[in-house]
């Protein structure tokens, strides 16, 4: 069993329904859906474009997977992300567009946000004492020969090579897009996702995602709501 901690809309939300609908799969529910036919995309295409996201669910990682460390229980985990999301206040990100990092395209923030920098960074360390410590096999899978020296610190010191000042806060959509189908996959995705860019983001909770085994379909665990939210 690994956990995870990432910002994800509330169930209900109208962000992550579309982004269920869009993935495939509703990581809440668990509740599966068609792949959507768009014109120039047949829905197989779309649904191996979206397999990654797809295992995922609809997030932003704030906290990568990680296994507990064997001092620790679900329920002490449990007891102090409650506590964090009791002290910690809701806020929002300026605006929310469409980005492409790299061959996938992924909901981003529309410019660096101090306080979305803060807060991941409060995670990070907040809940490093949960965290077994990774194995060989976990660092190499990183490639750590590949990451910037910056990239290959963190991942020894908190277990994720995008932290801290790495950290990009970004809800992926899609796997890796031939760059012949890149135009088209950028215009999909900018009709479908219209209603939610160029507006603000509320950050308003923070989720746990479990996988109980390597390779298993990512499911939210829980969905807290920050200080000051409304539901």
């Amino acid at each position: 069993m690994r956990y995870a901690l990432y910002f994800s809309p509330p169930q209900d939300d109208s962000l992550t329904r579309a982004a269920a609908e869009w993935l495939g799969r509703d990581a809440f529910s668990e509740e599966t859906y068609p792949a959507p036919e768009e014109p120039g995309l047949p829905g197989a295409e779309q649904f191996e474009l979206t397999a990654d996201p797809r295992r995922y669910g609809f997030h932003a990682t704030i906290k990568a997977p990680f296994a507990l460390a064997a001092s620790v229980t679900e329920k002490d985990l449990m007891a102090v992300v409650e506590d964090f999301a009791a002290r910690t206040p809701a806020f929002e990100i300026p605006e929310l567009v469409l980005g492409q990092l790299g061959r996938f395209f992924a909901l981003v923030p529309g410019s660096l946000h101090q306080p979305l920098q803060d807060f991941a960074a409060s995670v990070v360390k907040s809940f490093e004492p949960f965290r077994a410590a990774l194995s060989e096999a976990d660092i190499a899978r990183r490639k750590p020969e590949k990451l910037t020296e910056s990239q290959r610190a963190n991942l020894m010191r908190w277990g994720y090579p995008y932290v801290m000042d790495d950290f990009g806060f970004h809800m992926t959509l899609t796997g890796q897009v031939p760059e012949e189908r890149s135009a088209l996959m950028k215009s999909i995705l900018e009709q479908r996702f219209a209603a939610f860019t160029g507006r603000p983001l509320p950050i308003s909770g923070i989720a746990v995602f479990t996988e109980e085994t390597r390779g298993a379909p990512f499911k939210a665990h829980s969905w807290l709501p920050l200080a000051g939210t409304k539901r």
